[in-house]
């Protein structure tokens, strides 16, 4: 049975320039919590284009954020989502009763090299890992896309 509008929860990633960080972060929730989660990112003061070695790391990963453009944060699009998560700019985001804000201390990937900027994803896809298992915990990622499943043990492993 899939969830109905209602149920759905709206997860809204905020950063500066929602340009690197935010659009990472809303780039792993769509493609590891499938249609269960709302994606949104804004940001408080939008670059032009998305940072492009933020998008070479995630299509390493065969996530194309490509479509995706910087926007700006208003106070209707936090009013709309059940979650808010910053990224370095709390103190731009307005706050709401009733919402769930949590700030991610993570790095900004503006200016960093390749390299750099894998291990600022990969902080963040499971950091979003964790946030799906909180907001959907009867589901796992999607099938196939998580790095981080390790095989089970056999019977024999169980006993030695």
């Amino acid at each position: 049975m899939s969830p109905t509008p209602i149920d759905k929860p709206s997860v809204l990633f905020v950063c500066v320039h929602n340009a690197g960080r935010s659009q990472m972060a809303a780039g792993f929730l769509r493609e590891l919590g499938g249609e269960q989660i709302e994606a949104r990112s804004a940001g408080s003061a939008p670059a032009e284009t998305l940072n492009p070695i933020a998008v070479d790391a995630m299509g390493e990963l065969d996530i194309d954020i490509t479509r995706n453009s910087p926007t700006l944060l208003d106070a209707d699009t936090v009013r709309t989502s059940d979650v808010v998560i910053t990224m370095g700019c709390g103190d731009t985001c307005p706050i709401f009763p009733g919402k769930r804000y949590e700030d991610w201390d993570l790095d900004d990937p503006a200016g960093q090299n390749l390299e750099s900027v894998r291990a600022i994803r990969d902080d963040i896809r499971s950091r979003v890992e964790a946030l799906i298992a909180d907001l959907v915990p009867d589901t796992e990622a999607q099938p196939g896309t998580s790095t981080t499943e390790s095989p089970q043990p056999t019977e024999d492993a169980l006993h030695d």
